[in-house]
């Protein structure tokens, strides 16, 4: 219910806006608002305490009224947007010709009545309004809802709650699967069995999803070590945690004796601060402090350690990394992400719980067990909820009920009563979200199973559909929604499975039972339709459908047609099938249209039912996605879009914008095809943030307006065939993008010579990239240019760059930007001996070298600290006459090696003696690295 909530905070926002005098809106609507804001403002306080809660332990008239509250606010802000849109309709930056100013007349007088017919229909859906804010308020009255306790477990007959991760703590640890490892690393760690324990206090703390056995893996530690110690307590804290009872708990644990009564007493958090302290200062003691969930509560409990030199050890588990980090701030702790089970212990673990036997699988069941474990993705809690569920069968080995499972597990696997714990731990994390992120979380059941999503494409349909809010005018939204998409990820609900070379996570999956979770409450609270089977969600076709996911455009429904009043008032749709099916309805329709993305449907004719014609008509839309469609024109109209954010079209037929574009005076992200020609006068369009795949030869006049574009921090542009006289232009326009901070260039030619020259850096300039045709040496840069160094560039992160000359000290030059994570350096020769010191590369993530000969032994001992993937060029024949080095254990975080042998006539046998000799360098180093040899 707390979508309800989150559905109520754009409408509060926009009435106000209302109230604003621009808008005129006379005095019986000014209180009309005012009288409906005032309710709304109680009706989503009440809905923010009962968003806290989980719909199952809501009476059913409070999931009525806050379903009716809900179905209010949307209809309220469609209203409301409307009139907005309408009553701004018509204006635009066009040059005022005589022309133009008679249609401006025109239109002015024109829109005085359209003006006085807005005020007229905003002023009856005020009233009704009010009438429904009055009767739903009534209802709250009568029934006199209350405010039910927003702890999370199974009930008992007495009222209290079972946490089922208390089942946990019970386990036989002799019966564990998958653990052992993780068990005897983490043991190593805390106890010092290498032969080195530390005496300071240190902590460990294990972060990773729910049900990915973290408290069943520190609970099997705990008990391995804790009789090395003098004291020891293990002390669940939980989502909202009294912290007396739990510095009580920690007293009780540490000696039950002397503390049997500290639960009974009254003492506060200082008081029992001051006695943990105390009883600790002499003592080697062990603490595990299982699920954190806020910082501020890691802040309390860490007031009470003591901080002794008695090789005590503290244990932290939670599902958030931010939690995680406030919990290791010294440099003696240590973070252990929780990994999945592998598939061999998953398997053990699968059919131990079925057959009571690893190696009773029935021969007939191996394969879509396979299929089933995959499913599972390695979580333990899935996995045996999977088998319990299996196992319940009367006929386990009915390969008939497998299938079934198989195919019901990405969707609808909630309804069964066995999965309830599952259900109940995974939505613990998703009921602690703030009302935008369950918003922005729930929208990603859009999204079929197994999808990469391309975290860039997201956070610009979140703003579209307006989850993503700002209070400081300063703040880009965009990065507003990457704190979105980062807190996803650090609360585990999102995994980041796509990973660039600075370590910067740009795409992202949602695990099987988390997308089965989502999917399951956007049902509930209306909020995503999903079309993928026949069977599936047609139920949810007599309500307003507010948002349409199209997996499947052969599922049939009644009369094979969408009532057209179902989809009257929705804001997205987003399609991943070939739409070739003949009931889906006219664009023009749909007239609330928010976000419209057919960039997924697959292969040429794959929207050939959808019509682009009538795109001119949504007025409301804000999010154009074609990418990759086989589309070959915008409707000539879409500068009416005043709305509109973002356009991508990047590999589409495009091959020319309409000059209605420079009107989109809205528009942020622009992302068009290498063919595509854009029309005069972009410099008007001065909100862009994000300008990609420009091809500055079909459109030479973008050099000069992109001074216009100011607010851009995106930039790609293709620079082949370019005239000379432009460049001198585009540098200049260049320095006036203070703002920048990624900058892509195609094909350099003369333009790399000018900027090696000179060029005013934009102060926050984080990522540059240089890409070029080495066939044509126009394309690189003569050499490293000056501006390339730490003063010029502190916040560089990712460089791409090819020069013909490399210089002996120039690795050493790029090797102490302070920020640099990735690094691509190619070149055609190499002058001088390369020199690199053992204070470079401090936060380099990954190097890629290329053109020149070179290997890890050109780096000293403690250069590179933090490198873990690494390409270089070898000759063969050096490292099979033992010439050349190819010691690398002084990397120690290396997990990749590409090696590439140069083409020097090495002969087969030399080829193979390099081949052994560079894997011979990987097995030897601790980390034992992935190489990967190249000829």
């Amino acid at each position: 219910m707390e979508v309800s909530s989150g559905a109520m905070s754009p409408v509060l926002r926009k009435l106000g806006e209302l109230l604003l005098d621009e808008y005129n809106l006379g005095k019986k609507v000014k209180k009309g608002v005012k009288s409906l804001l005032t309710e709304l403002e109680l009706m989503h306080a009440a809905l923010r305490k009962i968003g806290e809660v989980p719909p199952d332990q809501l009476d059913e008239q409070v999931l009525i009224w806050a379903g009716k509250v809900r179905d209010l606010s949307y209809e309220m802000e469609d209203v409301v947007d409307d009139f907005l849109v309408r009553v701004d309709e018509g204006s635009s930056s066009e040059p005022m010709t005589l022309k133009s100013r008679v249609k401006k007349f025109l239109k002015k007088t024109s829109k005085l009545f359209s003006k006085g017919r807005a005020l007229h229909q905003i002023s009856g859906a005020i009233q009704e309004a009010q009438d429904l804010a009055n009767e739903l308020a009534e209802l709250h009255k009568r029934y006199q809802f209350g405010m039910p306790s927003t702890s999370n477990g199974v009930t008992t007959s007495n009222g209290a709650t079972i946490d089922p991760r208390v089942i946990a703590l019970h386990k036989d640890v002799g019966k564990l699967v998958g653990i052992d490892r993780a068990r005897n690393d983490l043991i190593s760690i805390l106890i010092g069995e290498d032969g080195s324990p530390k005496e300071q206090l240190t902590s460990i703390s294990i972060v990773g999803v729910g049900g990915l056995g973290k408290t069943t893996l520190t609970k099997a530690v705990y008990e391995k070590i804790k009789a090395q110690f003098d004291c020891a307590a293990f002390v669940p804290v939980g989502q909202k945690p009294d912290i007396k009872k739990v510095f009580k708990d920690i007293l009780f644990g540490l000696d039950k004796e002397k503390f049997k009564d500290v639960h009974n007493t009254t003492r506060d958090e200082n008081l029992l601060i001051e006695e943990i302290g105390e009883f600790l200062v002499d003592k080697r003691y062990l603490i595990v402090i299982d699920d954190i969930w806020e910082e501020e509560t890691w802040r309390y409990i860490n007031c009470a350690l003591y901080r002794n030199n008695l090789y005590s050890r503290v244990v932290t588990t939670t599902r958030n990394m931010n939690v995680s980090k406030a919990c290791t701030s010294s440099s003696d702790d240590m973070i252990y992400k929780m990994k999945p089970l592998s598939f061999q212990d998953s398997e053990v673990l699968f059919h131990r719980r079925i057959f009571q036997s690893e190696e009773k699988c029935p021969h007939d069941l191996l394969v879509v067990s396979t299929e089933i474990l995959k499913k599972c993705g390695g979580v333990p809690l899935a996995i045996i909820t999977i088998a319990s569920l299996l196992a319940s069968k009367q006929q386990i080995n009915d390969k008939d009920e497998w299938l079934h499972l198989l195919a019901s597990i990405g969707r609808g696997v909630t309804q069964d009563a066995i999965l309830k714990d599952m259900k109940r731990i995974l939505s613990l994390s998703y009921y602690d979200l703030s009302s935008h992120l369950k918003s922005c979380l729930l929208y990603l059941s859009i999204f079929p199973e197994d999808f990469m999503i391309e975290k860039d494409w997201l956070i610009w349909m979140w703003i579209a559909e307006g989850f993503v809010q700002c209070d400081k005018e300063e703040s880009r939204l965009f990065k507003i929604g990457e704190h979105y998409f980062n807190e996803l990820i650090n609360r585990s609900l999102i995994q980041p499975t796509l990973i660039n070379g600075e370590g910067v996570v740009v795409g992202c999956q949602i695990h099987d039972m988390v997308l089965d979770l989502i999917c399951s409450l956007s049902t509930e609270e209306k909020f995503v339709s999903i079309l993928d089977r026949a069977e599936r969600h047609a139920s949810n076709l007599h309500w307003k459908v507010r948002r349409l996911s199209l997996h499947n455009s052969k599922a049939k429904f009644p009369n094979h047609r969408f009532d057209i009043t179902s989809l009257s008032k929705l804001r997205s749709f987003v399609v991943f099938s070939p739409a070739t099916c003949d009931w889906l309805p006219s664009l023009s329709s749909l007239q609330f249209l928010r976000v419209l993305d057919l960039g997924n449907c697959g292969g040429h004719e794959s929207i050939s039912c959808i019509s682009l014609k009538y795109v001119g008509n949504l007025l409301h839309l804000r999010y154009l996605g074609l990418k990759n469609a086989d589309v070959h024109e915008l409707p000539v109209d879409i500068g009416k879009l005043q709305l509109l954010q973002t356009i991508d079209i990047e590999g589409t037929r495009i091959e020319k914008l309409p000059a209605s574009v420079v009107h989109l005076t809205h528009l942020k992200c622009l992302c068009v095809d290498k063919r595509t020609r854009l029309p005069k006068g972009m410099g008007i369009l001065t909100s862009l943030e994000v300008l990609k795949g420009v091809n500055i030869s079909l459109s030479p006049h973008i050099v000069k307006e992109l001074s216009e574009l100011t607010k851009v921090w995106m930039l790609s542009i293709d620079w082949s065939k370019m005239d000379v006289d432009l460049t001198n232009v585009l540098i200049k326009s260049l320095g006036n993008l203070l703002k920048l901070q990624i900058l892509e260039i195609w094909n350099g030619g003369r333009l790399i010579d000018r900027m090696h020259e000179g060029w005013m850096l934009p102060p926050h300039l984080h990522k540059f990239e240089s890409w070029g045709n080495w066939s044509k040496c126009a394309d690189l840069f003569l050499r490293l240019p000056k501006w390339i160094n730490p003063t010029s560039l502190p916040v560089l992160s990712s460089l791409i760059i090819d020069v013909e000359e490399l210089q002996g000290g120039d690795i050493q030059i790029i090797g102490m930007l302070p920020a640099l994570r990735f690094l691509w350096l190619g070149a055609v020769r190499v002058m001088g001996k390369l020199v690199v010191g053992a204070d470079a590369f401090t936060s380099a993530r990954e190097c890629r070298f290329k053109g020149f000969p070179m290997t890890p032994c050109l780096f000293p001992p403690g250069a590179m600290p933090r490198l873990q993937r690494l390409r270089f060029e070898v000759s063969a024949q050096l490292i099979a006459s033992g010439e050349v080095d190819c010691s690398m254990v002084h990397l120690p975080l290396l997990e990749l090696v590409w090696a590439m042998l140069q083409d020097d006539n090495s002969s087969y046998e030399q080829i193979g003696k390099a081949k052994a000799v560079l894997r011979g360098a990987a097995n030897a180093h601790p980390k034992h690295p992935i190489m990967v040899i190249i000829l």
